[in-house]
C-alpha cells in the first residue's frame, strides 16, 4: 500500500509506516506522476484534489486534516468513488482562541467594554458555535445567522436574518465554508453592500476562508471609515498576493494560521487518520489519537495577575496573551508579506486554554467565572 502525505501534517510520520509505504511531499507541489500509483492521499489546504491531479491515479481514499473541503471537487470524487475524509470541528477551540484574543486586543486598544456589546457570529458550525459560548462568557450579547441551519432545524437554531444581524452588531465574525453554488453561497458574501449595512462602530474578523469578504470591499470601507476596523487571519489571493494596502488599514492582520494549535492539529491528523483506517481496513489505527504525552512535551505555563489592576478586559487580556500573542503574528505578517506561506509551514503552534494556569490575586468571582469558562486553570491567591 501507498500513501502520500503533506509533509506538513504534525505528529503523521511514523504512524502509518507499519502499515504502508508513505511518500512525504510539499502539499503544494504535489503532481498527478505523485499520486499516480498511491492508494490514498493526505492532504492540507494547499493541494487541489479534482480531476487535474486524480484522474490518472489509483488513489481510492482522499483526507485532509483541515476542518475544510473547499479545496475538494467532491462531486467528481464521489463520481469516481474516491472516498474522501476531512476533520470537523478539529480546530474549533484554537480558532476560538483566536477571535477571543482579537476581541480582548480591540477592547484593550480602544478602551471598549465588551460587556453587553454584540457579537453577531455568521456560520454556527462546531466553530461559530464555540465563539458564540465564548463571547457570552465575556458578557457579549450573541446574535446567530446560519441560513443552511435555519432549513434543517427551523427557528429552534436561535437564528435570525443576516439583515437583523448586521444592523445590531458591534463586531461581526465569520465561521462559514466557502462555497460558490446552492442557495447560500458564501463567495465574497461580505461585499460592498453586505458591509455598507454595518454601523461605522463595527468591527469585522474573518478566520474561516479569505473569500468569503471580498477585500477589495473591505479596504475601500477601511479607507472610507464606514466600519471601525477588522482582523483578518485569511486573505483572498494567498498565499502570493496579500494585499498589502488592506494589510495597512486593518487593525491586525495574520497569516492564515487560526486554528494552529497544537491540540487542533493533533485532532485533525487523527481524525484523518482514522477516517483512512476505516476506508482501508487497518484495524489497529481505527481509534488511533495523537498520545497525550506527545502534546504534553510542548508546554503551557502559569502567569499571575492582580486583579486590582484594571478592568476584566485588561486581565483577561494579559490571560489570554500569554496563552497567545496575537500582536506577534501580526507583527511578522507586516515585516514580510511575501513569507506568509513560510509563516504558516514553520509556524510554532500554540497550547489552548486549557494547558495554562491563571493564578489571580484580588479577583471577584464574576472574573474567576469568566477566566474558568475560557478554559483556563484557575488558582486563587490570598
Amino acid at each position: 500500500m501507498l500513501v502520500v502525505a503533506d509533509r506538513q501534517i504534525p505528529f503523521l510520520r511514523g504512524v502509518l509506516e507499519p502499515y504502508a509505504d508513505v511518500v512525504y511531499l510539499d502539499g503544494g507541489s504535489i503532481s498527478p506522476a505523485d499520486v499516480k500509483h498511491a492508494d490514498a492521499l493526505l492532504v492540507r489546504t494547499r493541494t487541489q484534489c479534482d480531476s487535474a491531479l486524480l484522474q490518472a491515479s489509483q488513489v481510492r481514499f482522499v483526507g485532509s486534516a483541515t476542518i475544510g473541503t473547499d479545496h475538494f471537487d467532491i462531486p467528481w470524487l464521489e463520481s469516481q468513488k474516491i472516498s474522501w475524509a476531512n476533520a470537523p470541528g478539529c480546530n474549533a477551540n484554537a480558532v476560538t482562541q483566536y477571535v477571543v484574543a482579537a476581541l480582548l486586543t480591540i477592547a484593550v486598544r480602544h478602551g471598549i467594554s465588551l460587556e453587553g456589546k454584540v457579537l453577531g457570529v455568521v456560520g454556527v458550525g462546531a466553530v461559530g458555535a464555540r465563539v458564540a459560548v465564548a463571547a457570552k462568557i465575556l458578557g457579549m450579547k450573541v446574535l446567530l445567522n446560519d441560513p443552511p441551519r435555519v432549513e434543517r432545524e427551523g427557528r429552534r437554531c436561535g437564528c435570525e436574518g443576516i439583515n437583523s444581524l448586521l444592523r445590531q452588531c458591534d463586531f461581526i465574525t465569520f465561521h462559514t465554508p466557502l462555497t460558490t453554488e446552492g442557495k447560500h453561497p458564501t463567495w465574497r458574501m461580505a461585499n460592498g453592500s453586505f458591509l455598507s449595512k454595518l454601523s461605522p462602530h463595527t468591527w469585522l474578523i474573518n478566520s474561516s476562508r479569505g473569500s468569503v469578504v471580498d477585500n477589495t470591499a473591505l479596504r475601500i470601507a477601511l479607507r472610507s471609515n464606514s466600519i471601525s476596523g477588522a482582523v483578518l487571519d485569511v486573505w483572498e489571493d494567498e498565499p502570493n498576493n496579500i494585499d498589502q494596502e488592506l494589510l495597512n488599514l486593518l487593525e491586525i492582520g495574520t497569516p492564515h494560521i487560526a486554528g494552529y494549535s497544537v491540540e487542533g492539529k493533533a485532532n485533525g491528523t487523527s481524525q484523518i487518520v482514522q477516517a483512512l483506517a476505516r476506508n482501508l481496513a487497518i484495524e489497529d489505527l481505527q481509534k488511533w489519537s495523537v498520545p497525550s504525552e506527545v502534546l504534553n512535551a510542548i508546554p503551557g505555563g502559569v502567569v499571575q495577575i492582580d486583579a486590582d489592576k484594571g478592568s476584566d478586559e485588561l486581565v483577561l487580556h494579559e490571560a489570554v496573551m500569554h496563552s497567545y500573542d496575537i500582536i506577534s503574528d501580526d507583527a511578522t505578517l507586516r515585516q514580510d508579506t511575501t513569507s506568509f506561506e513560510d509563516q504558516r509551514s514553520h509556524y510554532s503552534y500554540r497550547r489552548e486554554f486549557p494547558a495554562f494556569t491563571v493564578e489571580l490575586r484580588n479577583a471577584q468571582p464574576s472574573l474567576v467565572t469568566k477566566v474558568k469558562g475560557l478554559g483556563f486553570k484557575v488558582c486563587l491567591l490570598s
